[in-house]
């Protein structure tokens, strides 16, 4: 089902939002638009509903899978913005959202549903899940100049930094923590400051007068944090070739990478073990 807008669907889309957990994923060009959308639907989401301008091309059977809004997904306050809406129209349903070319992994996903592991999330009394955004890279930048190859993607094994966050007045806020590394930490010098963090509350349940805030952050505190007071919870990951993309993409930055590799570079098996045991996302109690 299409949609003529953001209005026309939540005028009309109320099904998609009937049930969750529900995936909102925002396509700011056409560089594997497929394989993000194949990804999610093996994943156990009760609706996948698609941000896109029209030129964007689907197939007509991953059409029949998912509900598509156009949109524009830009300025990138727009994603926010549309994503805040959706909020407001369906409280008490969880929901996730990524872009284009970002793929959605969470502890033993081969054999578990996301809504499988919601339930369980929501039994220890927890309403969103600290993400961590693992850099995807093509391993030959001459071969795969936008720097994109799923079939090649390597990632760092090493080299993630987590900071206390403090609040405006200095004052360190509980459990929650700034994330750096990957692309963003290793080339910083082409990232903007704001820009560098590699946490995103990724899964959330909606609630009203729940914001989401341009930086990846809620207005809710709880939902910052990255488990509760008594003991770890459940993390996931988004692995993601966006930040390879936008430093191949911008001119600022691409004569000046002839390679994302480094001695940390490993592949990406494309498997949730892999991340387990490298500690980049966390099972919790969950076995």
């Amino acid at each position: 089902m299409t949609y003529d807008s953001l209005d026309h669907f939540l005028k009309s889309g109320q099904a998609a939002l009937a049930k969750g957990p529900v995936a909102l994923i925002f396509a700011e060009d056409e560089v594997e638009f497929a394989s993000t959308l194949h990804h999610h639907l093996t994943l156990g989401f009760k609706s996948v509903i698609v941000f896109a301008p029209d030129e964007f091309h689907l197939t007509d059977d991953l059409s029949a899978k998912v509900y598509r809004v156009r949109l524009k997904c830009v300025p990138r306050l727009v994603v926010f913005e549309t994503i805040n809406r959706i909020i407001q129209a369906a409280p008490g349903i969880w929901m996730y959202y990524c872009y284009n070319a970002e793929y959605l992994f969470f502890p033993y996903c081969e054999t578990r549903s996301v809504g499988e592991m919601l339930v369980f999330h929501s039994e220890e009394r927890r309403n969103a899940m600290l993400s961590y955004v693992i850099d995807l890279y093509a391993e030959d930048l001459t071969a795969h100049p936008n720097g994109v190859a799923p079939d090649q993607a390597m990632f760092d094994s090493a080299g993630y930094y987590a900071h206390t966050r403090h609040d405006p007045s200095g004052q360190p806020l509980d459990r929650q923590v700034d994330l750096s590394g990957g692309l963003r930490w290793r080339f910083e010098d082409h990232i903007p400051y704001e820009r560098r963090r590699i946490d995103r509350i990724a899964l959330f349940k909606a609630q009203k007068n729940l914001v989401l805030r341009p930086d990846h952050t809620f207005n809710e505190p709880e939902y910052n944090t990255y488990s509760c007071p008594w003991h770890h919870n459940l993390t996931a990951a988004i692995c993601s070739f966006r930040a390879a993309k936008a430093l191949k993409s911008n001119a600022g930055s691409t004569f000046d990478i002839r390679s994302f590799r480094w001695r940390n570079s490993v592949p990406f098996e494309w498997r949730s073990r892999q991340l387990l045991d490298l500690g980049l996302i966390e099972s919790g109690q969950w076995f």
